[in-house]
């Protein structure tokens, strides 16, 4: 905390302090008041503005400070100016006052709060973006809750002071005219809790509750509103059509009939979608082939004069294909047929909020769940189109190896092909828009990636921007890009495209029912996946915000739960602790906050590190290259995030992902056995160097003198 804080606070503390020091409570009370009501009116009648003045003031600084006396003030107001220019002053002064205390706790406490608990308020901030005003209303019409507290808490929340002003102007009026009523009438009370009575407090809570009836009323209008257009069928034939049969969509379909729902997925391409056919498993299988091929290399390491390792292209690219058709089984039509799913193949099209068309037939249902997944995101690069470009789609066709693949995109797929293809024998050369690649991750992890391909020949050309692309008539084309230096030209025999993946949201019907579009054209959902029209729901890409396959799962439950049990039960989707992992080698993992994201929220952080080459199992293995690095708050073992570079890395990333998300800090992990020799180990040795760090060295101190002492 700096000085000025420091100050403030000390201020805000001594006037606190000199209230009660000086016995000033004495004159906030209601005898008082009543013993010296002649005087007062009386200086009134001869002074009006000077103590209509002194009166504002005076409430201000009440209200500022949080001190007792509030009420008595209110009922002042009405005994002295009446209930119209003491509702005035009354209402300007308490929100003058509220909005101060509201400043001062925001000065001196918000950062401090913000950076030790920013992850966990992260949910709070978004809900106080978005609803802060209509809560606080809430709170300020029930006078049963503090008024202090509530200045103190909106504080601590992102809510701008100008929101917080007149929304305590408006909440508060209502409670201030029913007392400044009652302090017209002052001869006959005879105490404060008088006017507070369990009746007057009742109606004002249900006052407070009128706001929350009136939203729910308000968003069963919504709902009615956004379903008017429309015909609601007078019974369903389904309880669920889920569109889409990749992981999202399956794992909608099998909650669904899990639970004994009649339920159909509706699919137009390959069972399985973008995962098993084109984005993971083909993706695992070539990267296992590259890492055996990569292995003659490092002969000589392994303890072998020579490794001979003959492979063709194509046979590698069939086995990628055999892996597919071995997991398909997982995803087929027969397994969701035998349990309990009807399998539809075909391309469907939402006709209402309640019906989906596909192959010439309408189903009516009660719900329904889009998984419709993304696609490749391909740039209106200039003469693109004129070549024969891959994207991660269309790379699994290949059967013959390029002599020189240029790869468009730095990200997770542009990195995990770009080594694959390079370790199976082509000249790959990477470009990327940004000065690093996995721009999502820290510097670090980054740079040590970066030294692994150029240490296996890949042509890492960073910081560069394509212009354009320009076709040969012997095939391939160059691809011309801009960077510091100027123009580059890259000639490539295929040109790979990896700049992510677009959500598929046209094409299905819901453009023409007005659903809505986040501004990077994804489907548009509220905390429970439900879009604007309020049968319609979405999960995976199509939404995001994370497109993994695991995520997509996880959104699926939550989707079909909450499409399933609408009206009875509903359930928000939590995405506290996400985890994601770069199938490179090293391979890259990890879960919460790295530096980079810590700085930018502004979380104060520690961070502990182990070296891989210190692990026996690394070594035995001779993949002691990488690092664990683990951030938690400071002096405490609560993990905020870690990240994995090294061998399995996605493996090991599963101990600090559960770790985090059942609130086990890192004590607790030290604590717990792990088999040696494995790679494991490392996180325990990772959380044994935070515990060194923050070894209690007094104490050290005197047990080294009482073990002295004991040897004589």
């Amino acid at each position: 905390m700096n000085k000025r804080k420091l100050a403030l606070l000390a201020l805000m503390a001594a006037l606190v302090a000199a209230f009660f020091a000086l016995g000033l409570q004495h004159y906030l009370s209601l005898a008082y008041f009543k013993s010296r009501q002649d005087e007062i009116r009386a200086l009134l009648s001869a002074h009006p503005l000077a103590a209509a003045g002194a009166y504002f003031l005076a409430y201000v600084a009440v209200a500022a400070l949080s001190l007792p006396g509030a009420t008595l003030m209110t009922l002042v107001g009405g005994a002295l100016f009446g209930l119209g220019w003491g509702l005035l002053l009354v209402s300007f002064a308490s929100s003058v006052g509220a909005t101060l205390a509201f400043l001062v706790a925001r000065f001196v406490l918000f950062d401090a709060v913000q950076k030790r608990f920013g992850k966990r308020l992260a949910a709070i901030n978004r809900g106080v973006e978005r609803d802060g005003a209509f809560y606080l209303f809430t709170l300020r019409l029930v006078p049963a809750f503090p008024f202090f507290v509530i200045n103190l808490v909106m504080a601590l929340t992102p809510m701008r002071a100008l929101t917080f002003y007149w929304v305590s102007q408006l909440g508060m009026l209502p409670g201030t005219l029913v007392y400044v009523n009652a302090g017209t009438q002052i001869a006959r009370i005879h105490s404060l809790s008088g006017i507070a009575s369990p009746g007057l407090v009742g109606a004002f809570v249900l006052l407070g509750l009128f706001p929350l009836a009136a939203r729910k009323a308000l968003a069963a209008l919504q709902r009615r509103r956004a379903l008017r257009r429309y015909r609601k069928p007078p019974r369903f034939e389904r309880n669920l059509v889920v569109i889409g049969g990749g992981s999202a969509g399956l794992v909608a379909a099998y909650i669904a009939a899990a639970v004994k729902a009649r339920v159909t997925l509706i699919e137009k391409g390959e069972m399985g979608g973008d995962c098993l056919n084109t984005g993971c498993v083909p993706s695992k299988a070539l990267i296992r082939s590259a890492r055996v091929a990569h292995l003659r290399q490092r002969a000589a390491e392994l303890g072998f004069r020579s490794i001979d390792a003959e492979f063709d292209f194509a046979e590698i690219m069939a086995r990628v294909q055999r892996v597919i058709r071995t997991v398909a089984p997982h995803d087929s039509e027969q397994r969701y047929r035998s349990l309990g799913v009807e399998v539809i193949r075909g391309e469907a099209r939402v006709t209402s909020p309640w019906t989906v068309a596909v192959g010439g037939h309408e189903i009516s249902t009660r719900a329904i769940v889009v998984a419709a997944g993304a696609r490749p995101l391909v740039p209106p690069l200039p003469g693109l189109e004129a070549v024969d470009y891959l994207t991660s789609d269309t790379v699994w066709g290949l059967r013959e190896r390029p002599r020189r693949l240029a790869v468009l995109g730095g990200g997770p797929v542009g990195c995990e092909l770009a080594q694959a293809f390079s370790r199976l024998g082509s000249r790959v050369t990477l470009v990327e828009q940004a000065p690093r690649l996995l721009t999502r991750e820290d510097s670090a992890v980054a740079e040590a990636l970066a030294r692994q391909f150029r240490a296996e020949g890949i042509d890492l050309r960073l910081n560069h921007t394509a212009r354009s692309v320009r076709g040969q008539s012997a095939g391939g084309g160059v691809l011309a890009c801009e960077s510091e230096h100027g123009l580059a030209e890259i000639p490539f025999d295929r040109l790979l495209v990896a700049l992510g993946r677009r959500a598929r949201v046209e094409g299905y019907g819901l453009e023409e029912l007005g659903v809505a579009l986040t501004n990077d054209r994804r489907l548009e959902v509220n905390e429970f996946l439900q879009t604007r029209i309020p049968t319609i729901y979405a999960c995976g890409d199509v939404t995001g915000p994370y497109q993994f396959t695991h995520m997509a799962a996880h959104q699926a439950w939550y989707a079909a739960v909450n499409a399933l049990f609408s009206g009875l039960k509903r359930f928000q989707v939590d995405y506290s602790v996400v985890p994601w992992a770069v199938f490179t080698d090293p391979e890259v993992a990890r879960v919460g906050l790295n530096e980079s994201e810590a700085r930018e929220h502004g979380v104060d952080y520690e961070v502990t590190e182990y070296g891989l080459d210190q692990l026996d199992r690394a070594i035995a293995d001779d993949c002691a290259h990488g690092t664990v690095r683990v951030l938690t708050e400071p002096g405490k073992d609560r993990l905020l995030g870690a990240t994995i570079v090294g061998e399995r890395a996605g493996e090991l990333i599963a101990e600090f992902v559960l770790a985090m998300r059942h609130g086990l800090g890192l004590n607790k992990l030290l604590s717990t056995i792990h088999v040696y020799p494995t790679l494991m180990e490392a996180n325990k040795f990772a959380a044994g160097e935070w515990k060194r760090a923050h070894a209690p060295r007094r104490t050290l101190a005197w047990l080294a003198r009482l073990h002295a002492w004991r040897r004589g």
